[in-house]
């Protein structure tokens, strides 16, 4: 298992590749919900790819919002959910958030995985909403980075 944050295009696309694979076929969002502004290396976020046996299996991405880092766009290919790489996901991304002297993150976790969320030390803080017609919660974490 590796993570690797991504600074080329053709490492841009394939995060682009699995999150139209997992949100866009597997879930039903739609392509112009899924792929916004952020989507490029030069938008004020950090995008991160995790490999498995040397394939590129999930990715995730962390964008700045007041004084959160806002982790979004996490997501694993089917075959490879049942590896730990979600974790490694939001470690790597919590990282960025320390690097960036961030003292929180949050997330719209989808409720099926709010548990997952939990274990990793994020509380819900809203009741539930949709997104993507997905069932969504709001969730936080102290992180504790200083500036």
């Amino acid at each position: 298992m590796e993570v690797k944050r991504i600074t080329a295009e053709s490492d841009l696309e394939i995060a682009f590749s699995i999150r139209q694979e997992v949100f866009v076929e597997e879930q039903g969002v739609s392509l112009e919900e899924e792929f916004d502004e952020y989507d490029t290396l030069d938008a004020p976020c950090e995008h991160i790819l995790v490999y498995y046996d040397e394939q590129p299996v999930g990715t995730g991405r962390i964008r700045w919002v007041d004084d959160y880092g806002k982790l979004e766009r996490i997501c694993i290919v089917k075959p490879y959910r049942k590896y730990g790489l979600g974790k490694q996901i939001i470690k790597e991304l919590e990282e960025i958030a320390e690097e960036h002297g961030v003292p929180r993150v949050k997330l719209h976790g989808q409720t099926h995985a709010e548990g997952f969320y939990e274990k990793l030390g994020y509380e819900t803080s809203s009741p539930i909403f949709m997104e993507a017609c997905i069932p969504h919660v709001l969730m936080i974490k102290e992180i504790g980075a200083k500036k």
